[in-house]
């Protein structure tokens, strides 16, 4: 999320800097003007409304001052006058509540800026190889053999890879890993995991693997990309739907909305009033625990429920950097993305992933940026896995990326690099649409964090490249050495 402030101070910088983005280049001017005029509305609104509370806070004095008159005629027409501007208040503010939710939608589907050291380009094809990242590796890739075979041949015939059976019983982008490619899956979770906990101080975390709306909206999937997701949900009993529409009847009252509110009902504020500071905070954790949509996300990455994590809230300064990792399924329905990889692992609706995530200062992000990519080549190198890194051009990055690196392991079958990994420095983009804050030693309220994310790595595409980069003359597969302890000291993979 954009700070609308920033925007209407800096209109030219921001344009320039959105129209770096190639589907922005011509509308950028265009989508710019509607933030800042949907922005002058409100805040010439708000600012109506403040003339009337003022005039409303006057003519209640006048009342008083009235009746010590005794002039009961300027009286009642000022109680009439007040009255009205009651009204019309209560009128503004809902019109306030619109247009603040409109200026919010239009900022929601906005991308992050690029950073200035981001390289132009349209799409993957302007991608910048990093020299001095670049990894050789020891090992040959497929040594001797010299028609490399693909992954989805390599397993299906060892017997241990069945992509028909997994069509059979969920549909197309599905697999069964079986034996010993199953116990290489693990493996794979519990080696990286051990590497980023041990070497670079991440800490462990087992998170949920449905999320609100609210957390999807976070970190920028929704409302944008919902068509990317897997969604779930389930009807509500009677009780719940009861409670539900309790909870939205004082929601209503606390916001003296609803017509019940309005004269005859009574408001939440009266509630409290007779109940004291317990009931009050009793009824607003009610309100607040009641869900309003039954829908959850499938995440399509443990970067959603890890970011999230601090939603909302104000860290201190001394807890920065916060370093999460995990291993969990990811689901991505790969909306778009028909014809495209339909042979074997690459391109999957579930799949498994480590992720990386780090939350920091805003001066910091850019050094844990480096940072976070090294973890996740160590993962590489220690496979002894050839690979390189390239920075992603304008037209390539992510929507809530300013910056990314992508790191690309070599797969001989396919002749050709593949992303393995992309490590992200969203600045304070995922922040603001969190509301997550820092506080600093002195006390004072700073600004929005800084939040990092990076596959630390795909699963799947880790088995795959070792897969195609081990593979014997005889279609076994040799296990890497880093991972033997893994694989209870097997040396080798082979059909039985």
């Amino acid at each position: 999320m954009h700070d609308i402030k920033f925007i209407r101070d800096n209109t030219d910088a921001f344009i320039a800097a959105l129209a770096r983005r190639p589907a922005y280049a011509a509308s950028a001017k265009d989508e710019t003007a509607k933030i800042l005029a949907a922005d002058e509305a409100l805040r010439s609104l708000l600012t109506e409304l403040q003339q009337k509370q003022a005039r409303r806070n006057e003519a209640s004095k006048q009342i008083g001052q009235a009746k010590a008159k005794k002039d009961e005629a300027a009286a009642a027409a000022l109680m009439a006058e007040v009255a009205s501007i009651k009204d019309a208040i209560q009128a503004g503010e809902a019109k306030q509540r619109e247009l603040e939710e409109n200026v919010k939608a239009l900022l929601a589907v906005l991308p992050n800026l690029p950073a200035e050291d981001v390289p132009p380009g349209e799409d993957e094809h302007a991608n910048v190889p990093m020299a001095a990242r670049d990894f050789k590796a020891t090992h040959i890739p497929a040594s001797g053999i010299n028609q490399p075979k693909e992954h989805f041949e390599l397993g299906e015939k060892l017997g241990m890879m069945d992509f028909e059976r997994a069509a059979k019983v969920s549909g197309a982008r599905f697999v069964y890993l079986k034996g010993q490619l199953a116990r290489l899956n693990r493996a794979l979770a519990s080696f990286m995991l051990d590497s980023h906990t041990t070497n670079f101080g991440y800490e462990e975390v087992v998170p949920p693997q449905l999320v609100r709306d609210g957390a999807a909206f976070g970190t920028g999937q929704l409302p944008k990309f919902e068509d990317d997701l897997f969604v779930t949900g389930r009807e509500l009993s009677e009780v719940e739907r009861k409670t539900r529409a309790l909870a939205e009847s004082l929601r209503g009252y606390a916001r003296d909305e609803r017509p019940e509110a309005q004269g005859k009902g009574i408001s939440l504020e009266y509630i409290v009033s007779r109940g004291g500071t317990q009931l009050e905070n009793q009824i607003r954790d009610f309100i607040d625990l009641v869900p309003t949509t039954e829908r959850l996300w499938l995440i399509p990455t443990a970067e959603v429920p890890l970011t999230n994590y601090v939603n909302g809230e104000i860290l201190a300064e001394a807890e920065l950097p916060i370093r999460f990792t995990a291993y969990t399924p990811c689901f991505r329905s790969e909306a778009g993305a028909a014809g495209k990889d339909t042979r074997g692992m690459i391109r999957m609706h579930q799949f498994d992933k480590v992720e990386l995530v780090s939350i920091t200062a805003p001066d910091k992000s850019d050094e844990e940026h480096e940072r976070m990519t090294d973890a996740a080549q160590a993962i590489l190198k220690a496979l002894d896995l050839r690979h390189r890194v390239v920075t992603l051009c304008t037209g390539d990055m992510g929507f809530s990326a300013r910056k990314t690196y992508d790191i690309e392991v070599w797969l001989p079958g396919q002749n050709r690099y593949r992303e393995i990994s992309s490590c992200s420095n969203c600045g304070d983009f995922q922040a603001r649409r969190m509301n997550t804050r820092y506080r600093g030693a002195d006390g004072k309220v700073k600004a929005p964090v800084h939040t990092l994310n990076g596959s630390g790595l795909a699963i799947g595409r880790t088995l795959i490249a070792i897969l195609e980069n081990y593979q014997e003359a005889d279609g076994s597969i040799a296990i890497p050495d880093a991972l033997k302890p893994y694989m209870g000291g097997l040396a080798k993979i082979e059909k039985k």
